[in-house]
């Protein structure tokens, strides 16, 4: 990563390297007390992999591309006159576009889905990337979910996080969202 100035930023400082650390190792407590189990050594390799992403990466922002034929929600800093309590704000993000590779990209917002007769409501969910993350999304064309290349660094509900996830997404797109600083 490199800050302003064009030089190499301390990795150890970076708040997203810290977060990983910790759960790495975090994790790997975890198998010496519990064992090896299949969901653990995916949670220790997704980590690893991670870490390697921002050990090596020369950019210092996430990148997210949107390959489905949808604009998306995702996530990005927000402007310095912005009057809300959250730790970012939603952006558009159209459908065969990515964002600009000097706009910090966090993550992506997953709508929620009303409960049916047959299922159980689905809450909304922000899935957040790192810095230096490179993330593609695309639509699984048998169930219609959105996938992503990159396994998320957390995926987390409302309340859980200081992100903004909301339930009724109508009423955000009535509010008016920009759209984020894409690469023409």
């Amino acid at each position: 990563m490199l800050n302003h100035l064009g030089q190499r930023k301390k990795i150890t400082a970076d708040p997203d390297y810290i977060e990983i650390t910790k759960s790495l190792e975090s994790a790997l407590q975890d198998k010496q007390t519990q064992g090896s189990t299949p969901e653990i050594e995916q949670t220790i390799s997704n980590l690893k992999y991670q870490k390697y992403i921002l050990e090596n990466s020369e950019d210092p922002v996430g990148i997210c591309r949107n390959d489905t034929d949808k604009t998306l929600l995702i996530y990005g800093e927000k402007p310095k006159k912005s009057t809300s309590t959250y730790d970012n704000e939603l952006y558009l993000l159209p459908s065969g576009v990515e964002t600009d590779d000097e706009w910090d990209c966090q993550g992506v917002y997953i709508p929620g889905q009303a409960a049916t007769a047959e299922q159980a409501a689905i809450p909304a969910k922000a899935v957040k990337i790192f810095h230096g993350t490179r993330l593609v999304t695309t639509t699984n064309s048998q169930t219609g979910e959105l996938e992503f290349n990159l396994p998320p660094a957390k995926v987390f509900q409302s309340g859980e996080a200081n992100w903004f996830i909301p339930d009724d997404l109508q009423a955000v797109l009535n509010t008016g969202i920009r759209t984020a600083k894409i690469n023409d």
